[in-house]
Formats: C-alpha cells, structure tokens, sequence
C-alpha cells in the first residue's frame, strides 16, 4: 500500500511536467484526428442507418411507439444518436489506451528510470512486436467481454460498474507488460506480475473508473448529442490524460517493485561467512583492521 499511494503522488506530480505533456500530444492528435474525420464524414449516415434498423425491428417499434404514448416523440429521436455514442465510446476509450501504450509508454518508462532509477539495469525482456501482440490479444478480450455483459447493462447501476472494471482489466495487462518490457527479463517479468498481481489490479481499475468520468458529458441531455462528433475528440482528450496518468503510476510502481526484487535476489545469492576456518589446521586467519567486523546475520 505505501508504494502504491508513493507511486500515486509521483505519477501526480510527472503529469504536469512539460515533457509529459509533449508526450501526450502525439495520441491526442492522432486519435482526435481520426475522431474528427469518422464523425464528420459518418455520424449522419450511421444515425440514420440505426434509426433504419432500430424502426425495422417490430419489437422495438412496438415499445418506440408505447414510448411515444407515454413521454412523447422526443425519446424516438434521440435513441439512434445514443446508440451510435454507445458504440463510438468504447471505441474511442480502446484507440486511446492503445496510442498512450503504443506510442508514449516506452518515453514514460524512460524518464522515470532517468529520474528516479538511474542505476536499473536494461535486460531488454520483451520486443516491441511482443509488447503490440500482448496489448492486442488483451484488448480483443476486452471487446468481446463488453459485448457479451452488454445485456446486464440494463440493470439500474450495473452500466456503472462493469465496464469500467472491464477497462481497468484492460488497463493492468496493458500497462504492467509494457512498463516492464524495456527493464525486467522474462522471468523477473513474470514474477512480478505474479507477486504484485494485486496491486497492479487495484491499479489499473482506479484508472478505469477515473476513464470512466469523460463519459459523464452525455448525461447533460440531448442537447450534447448534436455536438456529438465535438464531444467525441473532447472525449480523446480526456481519454489521453487519464491514460498518461496511468502510464505513470504503473511506471513508478513497476520500476519500484523491480528494483526490490533484485536487491531481494541479491541478498539471497551472497554466500554465508562460514562459522570456522576451512584450513584444516584450523589456523587463525589474519583479519585486515580496517575491515568492518562481521556482528551477525
């Protein structure tokens, strides 16, 4: 817990750094760019086909039309843009998860070991394709998660929870591999996703509900869904910073715990003074006097 909440403050504070915020730029633009671009070439078309298809569905028309009589038409005219947003979201939380992870981990990790642990060996555990392949396979098990709980959504107060510990999964495989991928080898890897198994949890679903918090602006009304394309890159934006933030916690506390375990390792290889001379005429050795003197273990 002390080297969570240390962790915590330090990735605080590097947020604000200017270097951290130059480093955010490149996802923003990309993902911002290509939000821009999809929505204002396809949100009208993909409101329209999904109001098409929604209208097509006779039990959904049948509960359209009770829906008319009870509240008006209004509901009718905003479903189709919310159901567009309810599938751009998720994709916009994946395409900026994986940009930070692709494009401005490895700097993160970097800076901090210049900063704060100079002294870390490199052992170079894992390639770059290893780091891109892991961070895929997760996210598509991700995705597919989300689809299949996407019926319990519709308990009251479930669509609050359980996509934002799905995200949070995402986010401590993602971010716990790839901080470790540049400094620990294979087995140092593996043991410490092991033994701070956890933590880097606790870790990665704090920053899932802390990415779940963009989300809020749809809940301003209808009057958001006509900015929606807008919105969405704002999103990106919110998106970026909230993963930056958690590049750095899984940076400083991965490097952290690194450095632990191998003084840990360190100190279990060093052989044990022997309690009696190896010489067999047992011969006092001579000691230097200005070597420190052995107390105990």
């Amino acid at each position: 817990m002390k080297l969570m909440l240390d962790s915590f403050w330090r990735a605080l504070a590097y947020l604000f750094m200017p270097r951290i915020i130059g480093l955010s730029l490149m996802p923003l633009l990309v993902a911002g760019s290509l939000t821009l671009v999809m929505g204002y070439f396809f949100w009208t078309d993909a409101v329209t086909a999904v109001r098409a298809t929604l209208e097509s569905w006779s039990l959904v028309e049948a509960m359209l039309q009770w829906v008319d009589g009870m509240i008006g038409s209004s509901f009718r005219t905003v479903l189709a843009p919310l159901v567009v947003v309810a599938f751009a979201v998720p994709v916009v939380i994946v395409l900026s998860l994986l940009l930070v992870a692709l494009l401005a981990t490895p700097s993160i990790v970097s800076l901090v070991a210049e900063r704060r642990f100079e002294g870390l060996e490199r052992r170079h555990g894992a390639a770059s394709w290893r780091s891109v392949a892991w961070s895929l396979g997760y996210t598509l098990a991700a995705c597919l998660a989300l689809l299949l709980t996407m019926p319990l959504w519709l308990i009251p107060g479930v669509v609050f929870v359980l996509p934002p510990l799905i995200w949070g999964w995402l986010t401590a495989k993602v971010m716990s591999f790839d901080v470790l991928a540049d400094h620990a080898s294979p087995d140092e890897r593996r043991a410490l996703l092991k033994a701070h198994a956890w933590p880097l949890m606790v870790i990665g679903i704090t920053t899932g509900f802390l990415g779940a918090a963009p989300s809020i602006i749809w809940a301003f009304g209808a009057m958001t869904l006509v900015f929606a394309p807008l919105l969405l890159a704002v999103s990106v934006w919110l998106y970026t910073v909230v993963f930056m933030f958690s590049a750095l916690w899984f940076a400083h506390y991965a490097l952290a715990a690194l450095g632990q375990h191998r003084r840990a390792m360190a100190v279990e290889v060093v052989p044990m003074p022997s309690a009696t001379p190896t010489n067999n005429t047992q011969e006092a050795l001579p000691q230097d006097p200005a070597a420190p003197a052995i107390t105990g273990v």
